[in-house]
């Protein structure tokens, strides 16, 4: 199994920008595929973004696309979410997910997909 640990949240300005990581232990983090997903208060957990194993393919949720970023340094074993441009609805506890790269990568967006999750950092937006 893989152990996650997500860093890197805090309160920040709307405008603002942070980089967020999640390291990896327990396994070689590169055999898995990744994600981020975020959770509101009194909201469902929503998908972020995602990232291929290999690192080649990247998704995001329509409403950070072109402001968030995806991206893996397996050698370091850790995922990384930089987030630019944040808006007080951004504001959120994100999570970072993993899957071995065994399985089929046909669901990166769906919370199901993934087995492994960490704790939790919580990022706030003040207006």
């Amino acid at each position: 199994q893989v152990q996650l640990v997500e860093s890197g949240g805090q309160l920040v300005q709307a405008g603002g920008s942070l980089r967020l990581s999640c390291t990896a232990s327990g396994r070689t983090f590169t055999r898995y595929h990744a994600g981020w997903f975020r959770q509101a208060p009194g909201k469902e957990r929503e998908f972020v973004a995602a990232i291929n194993w290999q690192g080649g393919a990247t998704y995001y949720a329509e409403s950070v696309k072109g402001r968030f970023t995806i991206s893996r340094d397996n050698a370091e074993n850790t995922l990384y979410l930089h987030v630019n441009s944040l808006k007080p609805e951004d504001t959120a506890v994100y999570y970072c997910a993993a899957q071995s790269y065994l399985r089929y990568y046909s669901r990166p967006r769906e919370r199901a997909y993934y087995d492994y999750w960490g704790q939790g950092t919580q990022v706030t937006v003040s207006s």
